[in-house]
């Protein structure tokens, strides 16, 4: 699959290196124009702005922020104008549900769907995956699948709970 993802702290940056090593292709922009070209010579594709971001996105786009919760509505208003019907906008953040839900209002009155990606693994994600509360429609979440396939840690080497095996986990 083809994703755009915001924000390239360590986590964001790792999530883009897991994600390019499952074989996606991620169109990456930050602030910062150096985590840009770091993960461009990891096999991404640097983006210059949030319209060259979402330019250099097939459409129907989809858009995973991993900012700081104090900026995501910025940077939704910042990425909007470059959005269209259909488009997919991703929190990757621990935001509170409250705003989850009226972000989810708001952008689906434009015919922008959203998901919430509640994430966690720190900097051991990129070799362990990451562990993910997701919330949205189904079908959207169907749709993203293979990029939350790819983030997952799967079931690992640790020893199962007694009488839980044989459980599936997903």
């Amino acid at each position: 699959m083809q994703l755009g993802m915001i924000g390239l702290g360590r986590m964001g940056a790792n999530m883009v290196r897991r994600l390019v090593g499952g074989g996606h292709e991620c169109v990456v922009f930050d602030r910062s124009a150096a985590a840009v070209q770091d993960l461009a010579q990891h096999h991404a594709i640097g983006a210059s702005s949030l319209a060259d971001l979402a330019g250099k996105l097939a459409a129907p786009r989809a858009v995973w922020l991993m900012v700081p919760a104090a900026v995501v509505d910025a940077t939704i208003a910042d990425l909007l104008p470059h959005l269209a019907p259909g488009d997919i906008v991703i929190d990757g953040g621990n935001s509170h549900y409250v705003d989850d839900i009226r972000r989810a209002r708001a952008l689906a009155a434009g015919g922008i769907r959203y998901v919430d990606v509640g994430t966690s693994g720190g900097v051991w994600g990129l070799e362990r995956g990451y562990c993910m509360m997701i919330g949205g429609d189904k079908a959207v979440v169907d749709r993203l699948d293979p990029i939350f396939a790819s983030l997952a840690p799967g079931i690992g080497d640790i020893p199962r709970t007694d009488g839980r095996e044989g459980r599936d986990i997903r």
